[in-house]
């Protein structure tokens, strides 16, 4: 009985993988980010999906970006890096601070993403999750209690005006 229960509860989380990449968003993190330590962190990722259509051809292609979100409640400030998923390298940070921005949401559909709208002529959506297992696209880590915190202080604090 033991063997179908492994079996049909599917993948599991490898508890010491996902803590060794806590680690190093909060080491990748702090590097780049003034007073990075006072941030509380998850992992999310982007989406840009570009459509074409050539003649009888039609589609999409989709291109996933990792990131690194941090957010402190104290100066209700969410600050975003860009990284890749196995979090070898990262970009520059980017600042949304509550009081500079244009309007933030939470969008349930197609996906369940955080928008941010520091103007009127861009936006950036943040998804993130739980846990996801491809590697490849996302960072592997388990983070279901920051993310229920980072949930709350968002629609709180920051999807507020």
């Amino acid at each position: 009985m033991g063997f179908f229960r492994k079996l049909w509860k599917g993948p599991e989380v490898d508890l010491e993988k996902s803590g060794e990449n806590a680690k190093k968003m909060r080491q990748m993190f702090d590097r780049v980010v003034e007073n990075g330590g006072e941030y509380r962190l998850i992992s999310g990722y982007t989406e840009d999906v570009s459509r074409f259509n050539y003649g009888f051809v039609h589609g999409s292609r989709r291109k996933v970006g990792s990131l690194i979100v941090g957010w402190n409640e104290e100066s209700q400030t969410i600050v975003v890096v860009p990284t890749v998923p196995d979090l070898s390298g990262c970009g520059e940070p980017v600042y949304y601070r509550r009081a500079d921005i244009l309007k933030a949401y939470r969008n349930r559909y197609p996906t369940d993403a955080f928008v941010i709208y520091p103007d009127s002529r861009g936006y950036i959506a943040i998804n993130a999750y739980d846990w996801l297992e491809d590697e490849s696209l996302y960072i592997y880590v388990s983070q279901e209690e920051e993310l229920a915190a980072f949930t709350k202080f968002f629609l709180e604090r920051f999807a507020k005006k």
